[in-house]
């Protein structure tokens, strides 16, 4: 099998990653369509902005969770590329670097009340949000990464995305008990 991926042209790769991501963006669809008919009714009329940033975030995670196979697949092609692993590696650094200080923001806001960090504060749920996207991205990545420093840094800018969100979550958790 890898024998015959590796006889693969660049144009038929990018075809089966891009189809794979339309497979994923037709499933996303799918999924949204399916929820929206399961809750129709009176309180989706009343609160359709409510409904629909919901719908939103629901198409964005299965999207996400759709799309690991098209990624595994972009990532297993990119394996002898060693300057994208390179520069990939360093970059998931810095990304997971901005979790960590939007953490530090948010956990500094809520302490001290109302400075002039609360301001920044505001922005960091933004952030947080797409830590978890991030983190995965970054742990497969990090599977299929050819190198061991590769892998080191993929795994630990995962790991700064999964400290980040769980940090904010559990913060949001228990300020609703």
């Amino acid at each position: 099998m890898s024998a015959f991926l590796s006889r693969l042209t660049p144009g038929a790769k990018v075809g089966i990653v891009g189809t794979g991501y339309v497979i994923a963006f037709a499933i996303a669809a799918l999924v949204v369509r399916a929820y929206v008919a399961a809750t129709s009714g009176a309180d989706r009329q009343a609160y359709a902005a409510m409904f629909d940033f919901g719908d939103s975030l629901l198409f964005l995670g299965v999207l996400v969770v759709a799309g690991i196979p098209a990624t595994g697949a972009a990532f297993f092609f990119l394996r002898s590329h060693r300057t994208f692993w390179r520069v990939l590696s360093v970059a998931s650094l810095i990304v997971a670097c901005t979790a960590l200080a939007a953490l530090a923001i948010f956990s500094w806001s809520r302490l001290s009340g109302g400075t002039r960090v609360s301001s920044w504060a505001m922005f960091s749920p933004l952030r947080i949000f797409v830590a978890p996207p991030l983190a995965l991205f970054f742990l497969l990545a990090g599977v299929f990464a050819p190198t061991r420093s590769a892998r080191i840094s993929l795994f630990s800018a995962c790991a700064m995305e999964t400290v980040a969100f769980a940090a904010v979550a559990m913060t949001w958790w228990h300020s609703t008990r």
